[in-house]
């Protein structure tokens, strides 16, 4: 079978599964339907591969929709909450320190490279970062891409399972459907998700949409709703991206290191599970809510579970938000940091 045979009965498999999933109601459909078909196509040796434009493609939709959360009122309500954003991100850093630590003594990965893995910020972002301080990209990209997904399966079906599902006081902001207006809109999200990505933003091509919508929405100019057609198209397009990355070598690597990263992976949930207890408890934001603001899942993906689940759209966004942006311009100096402290215990 050729390449571009296999490449075509994947997608048409990831839609299969997509509307099935649908059909039993099950959590994101659209976004675990194609994680599963390119995970079970590429470890069969399919070699498929999705072109970056179509991942910033799926984000750009994800984002102009999301921002539409970001009314006057909310945005209000979130500036209170920075205090408590805060320190989810802090503890957030102290749970991935402890991720890499036990990634380390399972999966018997170098600390440098189980440092990046275990850092709660984007698999892009991470490796990077990784290849900046000589880790191993491949391992790090692994362990990130394997920890969202383990968010993206786990999250929702254990919500949807005991029932936990909001009556969410945040709404999107009330807007008819006019596509000359979504063009336009669309067209603008275009050019801030590229202006975003030149200048160095973590996903960019996420981040400058949503920023644009959630302006446009916070000073009464958002031109027009988001179909939820478009929105399903986006998680598809994540959902495809992040399957094609589970290659054969990832399956064949040794099995020390699949069991570190499936351990420390889970335990980082967990972790973030508790964190998100914390501040809920401290802060009165339902615990739900804070469940996927803390989870150590990816901005799209814990901002479409949100919805799904109406569960705090514009806080759980705004926490993700915040923490990548930390994570990220931390990440290189709080390595070097510890290897100091590292070098002074030792000396």
């Amino acid at each position: 079978m050729s390449r571009g045979t296999r490449g075509f009965a994947t997608v048409a498999a990831s839609i299969a599964a997509g509307t099935s999933i649908q059909a039993l109601n099950g959590p994101l459909p659209w976004m675990i339907g194609p994680i599963l078909a390119f995970a079970a196509s590429n470890a069969a040796h399919a070699g498929l591969h999705v072109p970056r434009s179509l991942r910033y493609a799926g984000q750009l939709l994800v984002g102009t929709a999301l921002g539409l959360y970001f009314t006057a009122a909310v945005v209000d309500r979130l500036v209170g909450l920075l205090g408590w954003i805060a320190l989810a991100t802090v503890l957030s850093l102290g749970m991935g320190l402890i991720a890499s630590r036990i990634l380390v003594r399972i999966g018997r990965v170098d600390p440098v490279t189980a440092f990046f893995a275990g850092t709660v910020g984007g698999a892009a972002e991470m490796a990077n970062q990784a290849e900046r301080h000589g880790a191993r990209v491949d391992q790090v990209a692994a362990s990130q891409v394997t920890r969202v997904l383990l968010v993206v399966l786990l999250l929702p079906l254990g919500f949807q399972l005991t029932g936990l599902q909001g009556d969410d006081v945040y709404h999107a902001a009330s807007l008819p459907f006019r596509p000359l207006a979504l063009t336009a809109l669309l067209a603008g999200s275009l050019l801030a998700g590229g202006a975003a990505s030149r200048l160095g933003v973590p996903n960019g091509w996420l981040f400058g949409p949503l920023a644009l919508s959630a302006a446009l929405t916070a000073t009464e100019h958002a031109p027009s709703a988001v179909p939820s057609a478009l929105v399903n198209l986006g998680q598809w397009l994540i959902g495809c991206s992040l399957g094609v990355r589970f290659t054969p070598d990832f399956f064949r690597g040794s099995p020390r290191l699949l069991l570190g990263v499936l351990v420390s992976g889970c335990a980082l949930i967990a972790l973030c599970l508790c964190a998100g207890t914390l501040v809920a408890g401290l802060s009165g934001i339902p615990w739900a809510t804070m469940a996927l603001a803390t989870a150590p899942g990816g901005l799209a993906e814990m901002g479409l579970t949100a919805k799904l689940l109406k569960l705090g759209v514009p806080v759980v966004t705004a926490f993700h938000i915040v923490r990548l942006a930390v994570v990220v311009a931390a990440a290189g100096p709080g390595f070097r940091l510890l290897c100091r402290i590292r070098a002074k215990r030792h000396s």
